[in-house]
Order: C-alpha cells, then structure tokens, then sequence
C-alpha cells in the first residue's frame, strides 16, 4: 500500500479501510472485532467450558501470539476481555492493550452440561442434543438461556458502540458468548448464533454498510 493510498484514506471522514476486505467501509468511523481465546484442554476435546476457569495450552499460546501481525497490530479505542484467565491471556500474547474487563463477556453458564460434550450429553438423552435448540439444565451452577446470554451481550454492544466514533473496539471471549453477541449485532435471535462458528484464536469483524449492522469478515486468523 503507497503512502499516498493511505493518505488519502486517512483524509476520508467517517471510514475506515479494511486491509483483508480491501476496500473502505463507509458510514462509522469503527468496527468491532470479536476474538475468540486459544485452545485449551477441554475446547480441544470439546468439553463446554462454562466458568470454569482453564489457561490455555502451550498451542493456545502459540495461536494467540500468531495474530500479533494482524489483530495484534490494529490500533483499537478500546480493548475489553472476559474476565476468564484463557481470554485476557490470549489477547495480551496477541499484543493487544486491554482497557477493561467486561463480566457481560463471560462463557454461557452451561450447568450442567459444564465439562462435557455434545456427544455425552446426547447419548445420555437418547438423542441429539444442542445449546441452540435444548438449551442447559441445572447442575454446581444454576445454568443459563439464550435469552439471558443475549440480554448481557446487548449491553456490551451499547458500550461498544458507544466508542465507535473513537475507533475500533476489540472484544476478547469465548465461541458460544460471541457467536450470540454476533447474532444480536445482525437483528437476530441469540439462537442465530449458530449459525456462526468460530474456531479457537479466531475473530470476526462486525461493522456496517449504509449504516446498518453488518458481517464484514469470519473466521479470520
């Protein structure tokens, strides 16, 4: 990219220019950036990890410190993470500047199905089970709805938007949290959220088009 180029986007007002889009996404000044934490023994495994509070393994690591020449290098207005160990660790291998911890951005509370997979809780049912369709039951934590998950992930985007006219805003957390905050930043039910698959230290980009909320970018590493 030529200096020029660049000059020239600086001098647009109200844009921003997507370096993996290629091209300037009019209308705000900022996007949201959803990042999911590294591996950790139970995504690895695929045990839904709730609350409890796992570090990431050496891989994890090793994936958060790879989105330093990309995420890591953005300039963000602000920085939030979960308040979980395997999320604030990821973002700071990942070389960002956290400004805040944000307990809205916490894992969905799976109850009791904290700790097991999707296979061992269908075989137990007799049938295919799903957080999107079934939901949690209770279990050492009283469990969550969707619908109480998408409560406090719309209030994390009141804040985000909020600074969006100073820039980007990172937001460091779990699959199942950010899927359902990516689900309600589209006008859709939290149960959209599974629509939206994000592999560990992955992100996506929420940012508009004709002013109005979009998915500019998936799954991008």
């Amino acid at each position: 990219m030529t200096s020029a180029s660049t000059d020239r986007r600086a001098r647009v007002p109200g844009t921003v220019f997507d370096d993996r889009v290629g091209k300037i996404i009019g209308g705000r000044a900022g996007q949201i950036i959803v990042l999911r934490h590294g591996q950790t023994d139970w995504s690895r495994s695929g045990k839904h990890t709730g609350h409890t509070d796992l570090p990431l393994l050496t891989e994890g690591e090793e994936q958060a410190r790879a989105l330093r020449d990309g995420v890591g290098a953005r300039p963000f207005a602000a920085v939030w993470t979960s308040p979980l160990q395997r999320a604030a660790r990821t973002a700071e291998l990942a070389g960002l500047q956290i400004t805040g911890t944000d307990r809205d951005l916490v894992e969905v509370d799976y109850g009791g199905h904290e700790g097991r997979t999707t296979a061992e809780i269908s075989a137990e049912l007799g049938r295919t089970w799903s957080i999107w369709a079934d939901g949690t039951v209770p279990g050492e934590t009283p469990g969550e709805t969707l619908d109480q998950v998408a409560t406090r992930v719309d209030r994390v985007l009141d804040r985000a938007r909020a600074r969006l006219d100073d820039g980007d805003v990172a937001l460091v957390a779990h699959g199942h949290v950010l899927r359902i905050l990516t689900a309600r930043w589209l006008g859709l039910a939290p149960e959209a959220g599974a629509l939206f698959a994000l592999p560990p230290a992955a992100y996506g980009v929420l940012g508009h088009e004709h002013d109005r909320p979009v998915l500019t970018g998936w799954g991008l590493r």
